[in-house]
């Protein structure tokens, strides 16, 4: 009788372990700051803008000290994060004024949908940038994977952080602020501002997760702090319009060197509240959170970049291929997920996190991405980390330049503005790129000029404006 027993407790347990629900995999959200600097967060060295929030977050989680972004510049680098392929083969590889050359094709396979056929989620909020309705509506958010929408469709109108609507899925909201047009492209001004646009946009992200937390989800958010309003800058000479400024009140400072700190420190708050909504509901536990920006820090509010030095000890900024203007400051979070208080060198870009989604979904990526897996880094097993022999950048305004980072810290750029130019930097000798090695290391610039012969595909929207031969 005493075996039958252990013989029927053992045949329960069997069936218990076969039977057991799988394990939900992690909720996975990435906020994507725009036009933050690697320098402008207090735990990447900021002296002078307070960041408590995100500095709490590295101490909690992993700092990327040598993550880039997809591009120099914003719609590039979301397509780059949106389809995992680099500026060279995805679909957007500019900025524009036109819409269509700024909008995803049905055939462009995101992450979102990649999420959603493995049962997650998906809500993106804030600046989407990749489509909008009319001749471009092949590129909207619920056309792209995603169920749920709000925030802005063009880049223009994203400039204003007090705009007289957003949009709500592929409706339009109207908002209260008082907003006149500023050139042709859907840019604005307000001059009595009532409602500031990320304020609701965080709303709606919290929202979303309290729908959803019984679910894996995936929450793509991408508010516009710290990006200036640029017709406001030549309109009025000040591009950092904010509701107030904060700790910045009382610093003899101009306002827009005020409106410029209060708008990070305002970044800074909303990740604390979400951070704060993670562990009210209880997700924090099965949550990933990846922190990052679009590119480079701007000078475009007309602030002192010297008193903030926004790209930290790299040279550049927004519309540069030098460090500053594409390596940005990456926190990952997710306690009991992601190591606490470490620092990893892995060099990795966003078009990356097509790969690391679909790792930490369960699931296979799909062939021909440019895009390597970096969960095995921020799970703290650098042993087991792939690496890119090569990654890849250009830059379509003022002539065509190229980037290439070889090998994690050979950095090259080969440029036709003003005149044809090659240079070489060694990144762990010389962060600053100050020094040209290319005549020295003649051997490495060949191996990057022989990748270069095949890693752009030609795209007619986005010719190369002066070929290299």
């Amino acid at each position: 009788m005493k075996f039958k027993l252990i013989s029927s407790l053992f045949t329960c347990l069997a069936f218990t372990v076969l039977h057991a629900a799988p394990q939900r995999p992690p909720n996975l959200i990435v906020i994507l700051a725009d036009d933050l600097g690697w320098g402008e967060l207090g735990c990447f060295g900021q002296q002078l803008i307070q960041t408590p929030r995100l500095d709490r977050m590295a101490a909690e989680g992993m700092r990327f000290t040598q993550f880039y972004s997809g591009a120099t510049v914003c719609a590039p680098s979301r397509s780059v994060l949106m389809t995992g392929l680099h500026q060279g083969r995805t679909r957007i590889r500019g900025n524009s004024t036109n819409p269509t050359k700024l909008a995803l094709h049905s055939g462009d396979l995101t992450v979102a949908e990649f999420l959603k056929s493995a049962g997650y989620r998906n809500g993106v909020f804030g600046k989407w940038g990749l489509g909008e309705s009319g001749p471009a509506a092949s590129g909207l958010p619920l056309r792209k994977g995603f169920e749920t929408f709000f925030g802005y469709l063009n880049h223009y109108h994203a400039h204003n952080h007090f705009p007289d609507h957003l949009w709500r899925n592929e409706e339009r909201l109207p908002l209260p602020n008082r907003a006149r047009a500023v050139g042709d492209f859907g840019g604005s001004v307000t001059d009595d501002p009532v409602l500031f646009a990320d304020d609701l946009i965080t709303d709606e992200v919290l929202k979303f997760i309290g729908r959803h937390q019984h679910e894996p989800f995936f929450v793509y958010w991408s508010p516009v702090l710290p990006h200036a309003n640029n017709e406001r800058t030549t309109t009025q000479g000040n591009g950092a319009q904010v509701p107030d400024f904060g700790p910045y009140a009382g610093r003899d400072w101009p306002e827009q060197d005020k409106g410029h700190a209060a708008m990070i420190t305002r970044l800074d708050s909303y990740v604390g509240r979400l951070i704060d909504h993670l562990r009210l509901l209880g997700l924090d536990q099965n949550t990933i959170v990846l922190f990052s920006s679009d590119n480079g820090p701007h000078n475009e509010s007309k602030h002192n970049l010297a008193r903030f030095r926004p790209a930290g000890p790299f040279t550049g900024t927004k519309r540069s291929l030098t460090e500053g203007g594409i390596r940005v400051p990456t926190i990952a979070w997710g306690p009991g997920l992601v190591p606490a208080g470490v620092t990893s060198g892995h060099a990795a870009y966003l078009g990356d996190w097509f790969a690391t989604a679909a790792e930490l979904a369960g699931a296979k990526a799909p062939e021909g991405l440019n895009s390597v897996s970096f969960a095995a880094a921020m799970q703290g097993r650098p042993a087991d980390q792939a690496a890119h022999d090569f990654l890849y950048w250009e830059f379509n305004e003022r002539g065509f330049s190229q980037a290439v980072l070889y090998k994690g810290h050979w950095k090259f750029i080969r440029t036709t503005h003003p005149t044809r130019s090659v240079r070489l930097h060694d990144l762990e000798n010389d962060p600053s790129e100050a020094k040209n090695v290319a005549a020295e290391h003649a051997d490495i610039v060949a191996s990057i000029e022989a990748y270069l012969t095949t890693a752009r595909r030609d795209d007619p929207a986005w010719p190369a404006t002066t070929r290299i031969d």
